[in-house]
């Protein structure tokens, strides 16, 4: 796990016990809890940066670019030099078969060396060089983009778990207020009760209304909990970290105009630049694969010092040096009707991932639009929760003073203090749903 860096707001409690013996205090130090205070932007941002599956792409990010500049070194004139030395024994000579032989030292002498240097230009290969080169550009650039998109997907994961944050500790506070209101309430009850004005059926279902409050109240801190681990799991932050969002579900949403009726921002998406990259690919691979129905030129070079000298007759027993220069033609002719399968299979791989092209541009431009047809209803569910939640707390005045008037029943008190929790929810969720939408097509545009 990364430690969290000073430019994020870090702030370190260190919490102390004091301890009390026979007259002797002692400080302890307990264990550090910290508190990282961050706004949206920075954890997405943190997370981009930090966390392990993205790191993990950005290496394989640059093991593609190792291999495209293998690729390219294969340009590269090939360069050898070898050298040897052999000491042969004496030359054995059979006659009559394997029963009558003679032995004799081998001529001119029992000794051999050689050292040489060679080297070899390929001057034409039919654009195999140039299509492998462009292959593995195309590979690189296919595993850069799987960089971007998996730290864009971190993003966009940061982002929802971020919002959960803000959505339960909303919650949160919604809950401490109306378990405020049912120990008001039950309170009231009782001395109700005392003076007979209510039966005990009302004391004992206020009671139970507290006991679910209070259970609901445990739940959003466990899944407060849950879902801050979840977020130090994303920032590769410390275990023991609690981060506290500076933002609110009620800041100002994002304007997205831009996204209604251009279809041009389904170019970004990441999905179908992987698509068009595919293509790219398969018609590299398609070229490739035609390049070996050509013939290959290389220039041919070497320079070699070699004992005993073998290029007369009989051999002499000395050492001698010679160079050459020339070219080397080939051409494989099988590859007329050995290609032919290769060719036709590229070529229809083109043609699936040209098909994959388009489907991935309509459900991406489908996507973005339902989106932004979303994001126009979340706006308008927080306009329409936002005088729900005024209507829904005079409701609640008003029941009230009307059961403590015995005017109403304990059912409708109830039911309008339910009432009132669930428009407040209602219109974080409607908040926090807007920029779900945003940041969704953040990512799904190649924005993020």
């Amino acid at each position: 796990m990364k430690t969290i860096p000073k430019k994020y707001n870090l702030a370190v409690i260190t919490c102390t016990a004091l301890l009390a013996g026979t007259g002797i205090f002692a400080q302890e130090k307990e264990k550090q809890a910290t508190e990282l205070r961050i706004s949206i932007d920075e954890a997405v941002s943190y997370a981009k940066e930090n966390n392990n599956i993205a790191a993990f792409a950005r290496k394989e990010a640059q093991a593609a670019e190792a291999d495209r500049k293998t690729v390219l070194s294969n340009a590269l004139p090939n360069l050898e030099f070898s050298a040897g030395y052999d000491r042969y024994s004496n030359l054995t000579l059979y006659t009559s078969g394997l029963s009558d032989h003679t032995t004799n030292p081998r001529l001119p002498t029992s000794n051999a060396a050689a050292a040489g240097i060679n080297a070899t230009f390929n001057l034409y290969s039919g654009g195999k060089q140039h299509s492998a080169e462009n292959e593995a550009k195309i590979k690189k650039g296919l595993a850069d983009l799987n960089a971007q998109d998996q730290a864009g997907s971190i993003g966009f994961q940061t982002a929802n778990v971020y919002l959960d944050l803000l959505q339960l500790n909303e919650r949160k506070n919604f809950i401490a207020d109306q378990l405020k209101r049912a120990e008001t309430r039950l309170k009231n009850i009782n001395a109700l009760f005392q003076n007979q004005k209510v039966t005990r059926s009302d004391v004992l279902r206020a009671e139970v209304m507290l006991s679910n409050v209070k259970l609901s109240m445990e739940q959003v801190q466990n899944d407060l909990l849950i879902k801050n681990k979840a977020l130090n799991v994303l920032m590769n932050i410390e275990e023991n970290a609690s981060v506290i969002p500076t933002d609110s579900a009620g800041m100002p949403k994002p304007d997205l105009s831009q996204y209604s009726g251009q279809n041009n921002l389904s170019q970004g998406s990441y999905s179908l630049q992987r698509a068009d990259l595919l293509i790219q690919g398969q018609q590299a691979r398609l070229k490739t694969i035609k390049s070996n129905n050509y013939p290959t030129l290389a220039l041919r070079t070497g320079y070699n010092l070699s004992y005993p000298n073998y290029l007369f007759f009989p051999p002499v027993d000395q050492f001698y040096s010679i160079g050459f220069v020339g070219a080397r033609l080939q051409y494989d002719i099988a590859s007329l009707y050995k290609n032919k399968p290769n060719s036709q299979a590229a070529k229809l791989r083109i043609e699936e991932f040209q098909i994959q092209q388009q489907a991935v541009k309509q459900n991406v431009s489908q996507e973005i639009s339902s989106l932004y047809i979303k994001y126009d209803e979340a706006l308008h569910r927080i306009d329409v929760n936002k005088t729900s939640i005024d209507q829904a707390k005079v409701n609640y005045k008003i029941v009230s003073t009307k059961y403590f008037n015995q005017l109403a029943l304990l059912t409708d008190l109830l039911d309008a203090d339910n009432l009132f929790e669930e428009t407040r929810y209602n219109l974080t969720q409607a908040e926090v749903e807007a920029f779900r939408i945003y940041y969704r097509l953040q990512y799904l545009t190649g924005k993020l």
